[in-house]
């Protein structure tokens, strides 16, 4: 695992974003670990989230004109994605939607930047694929072109099928799915740490039994 899917790793166990223990999943699955990028809740935080996401997108070569964040975590996820990829220079414009469309003001349900051109939508985690099919259908009904779909974590789990959610959106919508780390990352970070090692046997039970084939 590369030093920068580990250091990931390490910033969210510290935040408390990624946690070891007993959870219920919202699909109904007892989870031997859970992931919660809204625990990201300050300044400094996004600050840091905001670069790794950029990182991300950078290494994996995806070319893109601009950010969307699905209301109402990515919101806050493109924004902090659109700073990082500033650091580095690479400014692009993001925008977000509304769930409501406004009858006043601008109007209209999508806010910030015109979406144009190859647009990579920002999120923490694909579960079902609502959110990302929601979000490719906006940035179609704008004619611009859904380029790929920028997550936190990958929880390699399976979607409707045998087949992983995130490998379920790449065949739907024939776009690329970048994630800062994966579930193999997370069992990798937990075989490094003495004091996580006690976590392994039931995420790794968990893999092979929610894990895509």
């Amino acid at each position: 695992m590369s030093d920068f899917r580990q250091h990931f790793l390490a910033f969210a166990l510290a935040r408390e974003v990624l946690r070891f223990g007993e959870f219920v999943t919202k699909a109904g699955r007892k989870s031997p670990y859970f992931f919660n990028a809204g625990l990201f809740s300050d300044g400094e935080s996004l600050r840091e989230l905001g670069r790794f996401y950029a990182r991300a997108l950078v290494d994996s070569g995806v070319a893109c004109d601009g950010l969307f964040g699905p209301a109402y975590k990515g919101i806050t996820l493109a924004a902090a994605a659109a700073i990082g990829l500033a650091e580095i220079g690479h400014n692009l414009p993001y925008s977000y939607n509304r769930k409501e469309i406004k009858d006043h003001g601008e109007g209209g349900v999508v806010v910030g930047a015109p979406l144009n051109g190859r647009i990579v939508i920002v999120d923490d985690v694909i579960t079902s694929g609502t959110s990302v099919r929601e979000s490719v259908e906006l940035i179609r009904a704008h004619r611009a072109t859904p380029a790929g779909v920028l997550i936190a974590l990958d929880r390699m789990e399976r979607g409707q099928g045998e087949r992983s959610a995130v490998r379920e959106v790449q065949e739907t919508f024939g776009i690329p799915v970048v994630a800062i780390a994966t579930l193999d990352d997370v069992m990798t970070f937990i075989a490094g740490r003495s004091d996580l090692t006690q976590h392994a046997s039931p995420v790794a039970a968990y893999r092979a039994q929610y894990g895509a084939r």
